[in-house]
């Protein structure tokens, strides 16, 4: 096995799950959970709740078709434009930021703003990664390149990133300017980790500690952004701000973690995504990079298929056994279990770092549960 560094040495295995199972999580006894039952399902809710009315109203702002391919993504509608009640997503980014706000003593509302904006980024990027990736499916349907065509996949999304700084600004207040400054760090590093995961896909070997940093960028960033943002709106310092986008980064290298895991042993009927859907896509995710370097011979046998899966030119007619024996190299080589370990350290770093921020034990409980949720999931 791996430690965090990429170094080889020994881990006992924390269980093997089937494709479907719900990977292998962190222990269910957090002290959170000793003290109340936080019911995680409504906190998404009441972030889902809360801000669509004001995220339907900015994608209202665009002009046509650009509304309604942007209703489209976001499953309000279908691809004939009749209303629909289409799966949303987790909707973790919205419930993190109304939360925040209350770390500052400021009611869930002050946060939305900020969980809308944050949105808006996070479904900016859905858009283009979906058309860079190739990926035909989302939550169980079409993406918006495959109906509506790439160029439209392009404009909506950056009319939605457009929004999102618009969205914070228009309050204009000292506290929307910060909010404002951290929303767009955080898109720029998004960006960063999209294109670091795309030039991987050329390369025959990444360190984990590229892949880190890339899943850190692509995804960390932005989990970091919404839990801290909604406090900037209700008026925390810079250094409670800090602290809270510490908890979101970390928190966002255990979400990528778990994805990496779905993504090649995920059940297609919970992701909404293909089979083996990552290996598909020559991703240089998580459990592929820590097995390639880990050593040993299911190791140096996946590093000679995979190279010359680079060089193969009719890769995209593999079969289901030629996907899945790929898999068990991974899995043999020790890059599942190392990638959910990994989700587990991540997970605790999060945690600790609520520690230095002050807040009501009602927040801090919420956070630490949201937090379990992210590496308890099969979607």
């Amino acid at each position: 096995m791996l430690d965090q560094h990429g170094s080889a040495h020994p881990r006992t295995p924390s269980g093997t799950a089937t494709r479907g199972e719900t990977v292998p999580t962190v222990p269910p006894a957090s002290p959170a959970a000793r003290r109340t039952a936080v019911d995680v399902t409504a906190l998404l809710e009441r972030g889902r709740t809360l801000a669509t009315p004001v995220l339907r109203a900015a994608v209202d702002r665009l002009a046509p078709p650009m509304d309604t391919v942007a209703a489209y993504h976001f499953g309000w509608i279908d691809a004939q434009g009749n209303p629909t009640d289409g799966d949303g997503g987790k909707a973790v980014r919205p419930a993190l930021a109304v939360l925040s706000a209350e770390v500052t003593g400021a009611a869930p509302e002050t946060g939305v703003p900020g969980a809308v904006a944050v949105e808006l980024v996070h479904n900016f990027s859905l858009l283009h990664d979906d058309l860079m990736d190739g990926d035909e499916q989302r939550r169980h349907r079409d993406t918006v390149w495959k109906v509506h065509g790439p160029a439209q996949a392009i404009l909506v999304g950056d009319a939605l990133f457009a929004l999102a700084n618009e969205i914070l600004l228009e309050l204009g207040t000292v506290e929307a300017g910060r909010a404002t400054r951290r929303l767009t760090t955080a898109t720029r590093a998004l960006i960063d980790g999209q294109a670091q995961d795309i030039s991987y896909e050329h390369r025959d070997r990444v360190s984990v500690e590229e892949c880190l940093e890339m899943e850190g960028n692509k995804t960390g960033a932005l989990l970091a952004c919404a839990s801290s943002i909604g406090a900037v709106l209700g008026g925390a310092d810079e250094r409670s701000a800090d602290r809270l986008e510490k908890y979101g980064y970390h928190l966002g290298l255990a979400f990528q973690a778990v994805d990496d895991l779905l993504g090649i042993w995920g059940d297609p009927v919970s992701t909404g995504k293909q089979t083996w859907s990552d290996l598909r896509q020559r991703k240089k995710s998580l459990p592929v990079v820590a097995a390639l370097a880990a050593g040993g011979p299911a190791s140096e046998r996946l590093g000679e298929i995979l190279a010359a899966d680079a060089k193969s030119s009719d890769f995209a007619t593999f079969s289901e056994e030629e996907f899945a024996a790929r898999a068990a190299l991974i899995e043999e080589a020790g890059g599942r279990d190392w990638t959910a370990e990994e989700a587990r350290r991540q997970h605790t770093v999060a945690i600790e770092a609520l520690n230095a921020v002050d807040m009501p034990e009602q927040v801090r409980d919420r956070f630490t549960a949201l937090a379990d949720f992210v590496v308890v999931r099969k979607r």
